[in-house]
């Protein structure tokens, strides 16, 4: 079903994150009231839309529950810019590290990024003719019409060009026809060609102020056109041609100025920025060491989520509207313990539960891209059935939920460590095992039963 995110309801968008995420049934609702509210804003007056900022969001709970997953899901359905990041990369301005601002330059670089492939996307056709034209120009070279180059530059580019006669370039031409039809219906995908292409090797950074590294200024982005650009041979095959040339020649197709304005309109106003571990950035109580750090970057941090304008190497960006989502444990702190400033810009908090035994039942079965669902599909490509059964399913779960227990909680996280191991003989010796492979509560209990009992062994292997 092709979702037009405009017309769907805060039940609607939580029906569609149920896909993929289980229970956390208020942190769900919280999102899709956070989403819906923008649509709503985007229909009001605009004078009226000025004074509607997004109510950001808090989320605390135990790893493994679920946090991260729904700010992306959410980013997903909605088609939103996002990022994600861990504020402990960040620190203070005037310590080493990287700057705050840097996140709001990441936001942008994924929303070139997302408007960039829409509109190559958009020019696929007309750029495959083009393609077809430059794979011609390697097959038959004497077809192509040389342009004698011009101005200061060709003066020392400038070589002497063979004269073609027009009885050669009749033949040629001929000659590039009875290619073309050859190349339409597959004949020539294994012939090796050679291509002439732009160098993309990075170049070396210019050396300037802090931030400067944020922003990707380099040298062919300050001299632009000035410099030549640089060109190099590579040998391949037509079928790799295609793959090669595709996004070089859609690029030349996109009209950059609109992609840049509709980027950063993008991101302005639907981007969502998700800030992880902001427990860490909490003081421990001590009034020196990193706690200076870490309340500078509180400190930092506040006027991008109260709304600012960043400098981007694409232009200035307003921070007004994106939509802020942080999240952490809190195990060592309380939310309390943020400055009060940051407390009052995240008014949204939803305390996210951990899970329990028939949770992990559900995530094994329910997403739409449960861990099962993963496996079978992966063996299913060596022709391996695998069927896990309801008394094999609860195993499973009851060991990840005892190992939660026993040892540190890491939550759902837990089900892929044991499925791994549970599956590993059979994706090793496939496709040589008997087909199909029941995975009932027998066979869970003789894979991993002993490793579950031994606490030792299963602080190692689990």
């Amino acid at each position: 079903m092709d979702l037009k995110i405009d017309e769907l309801t805060p039940k609607q968008i939580v029906q569609e994150l149920d896909k993929y995420i289980i229970g956390q049934e208020e942190a769900k609702k919280s999102v899709a009231v956070a989403l819906r509210n923008r649509i709503r804003r985007m229909k009001l007056p605009l004078e009226l839309q000025r004074d509607i900022i997004p109510k950001n969001i808090l989320m605390v709970g135990p790893t493994g529950v679920g946090k991260t997953e729904i700010a992306r899901r959410l980013a997903q359905l909605s088609g939103s810019p996002f990022v994600k990041v861990e504020v402990t990369r960040y620190t203070e301005v005037g310590y080493v590290g990287k700057s705050v601002e840097s996140i709001i330059r990441e936001l942008v670089e994924a929303s070139v990024n997302t408007v960039k492939s829409e509109m190559m996307k958009k020019v696929e056709n007309e750029a495959q003719r083009f393609v077809e034209e430059r794979i011609l120009d390697a097959i038959v070279p004497e077809s192509v019409k040389r342009n004698v180059p011009t101005g200061f530059l060709g003066f020392f580019q400038n070589q002497p060009q063979s004269r073609i006669s027009p009885e050669e370039r009749r033949n040629a031409i001929s000659r590039r026809n009875e290619m073309r039809e050859r190349l339409r219906n597959g004949e020539l995908e294994e012939m090796e060609i050679e291509l002439e292409i732009e160098d993309t090797t990075p170049v070396m950074p210019v050396i300037g102020g802090m931030g400067m590294e944020d922003m990707n200024i380099d040298l062919q982005d300050m001299f632009g056109n000035l410099l030549p650009k640089k060109m190099k041979k590579k040998r391949v095959k037509v079928k790799d041609a295609r793959r090669l040339l595709l996004p070089i020649e859609s690029e030349k197709l996109i009209d950059k100025d609109s992609m840049i304005q509709e980027a950063l309109e993008r991101a302005q106003y639907r981007g969502i920025v998700f800030l992880d571990e902001f427990d860490k950035i909490v003081a421990s109580g001590t009034k020196g060491g990193p706690d200076v750090s870490r309340e500078g970057v509180q400190r930092d941090l506040l006027p991008i989520v109260e709304g600012t304008n960043v400098n981007t190497k694409y232009g200035m960006v307003k921070t007004d509207y994106i939509l802020f989502i942080a999240a952490g444990a809190f195990h060592l702190s309380k939310p309390s313990d943020l400055i009060p400033e940051i407390q009052g810009r995240f008014p949204i908090r939803v305390e996210l539960d951990a899970l329990t035994q028939k949770d992990f039942e559900r995530i094994l079965v329910e997403p739409k891209n449960s861990l099962i669902k993963q496996y079978q599909a992966l063996l299913s490509t060596e022709n391996v059935r695998v069927e896990f059964s309801q008394d094999g399913i609860s195993e499973i779960a009851r060991m990840a939920y005892q190992m939660n227990e026993k040892q540190e909680n890491i939550g759902a996280r837990r089900l892929y460590t044991i499925v791994e191991k549970l599956m590993e003989d059979v994706s090793f010796e496939a496709p040589d095992v008997e087909s199909p492979v029941i995975v009932n509560k027998e066979f869970v209990d003789k894979k991993l039963g002993e490793i579950v009992e031994n606490e030792d062994l299963s602080s190692y292997i689990l």
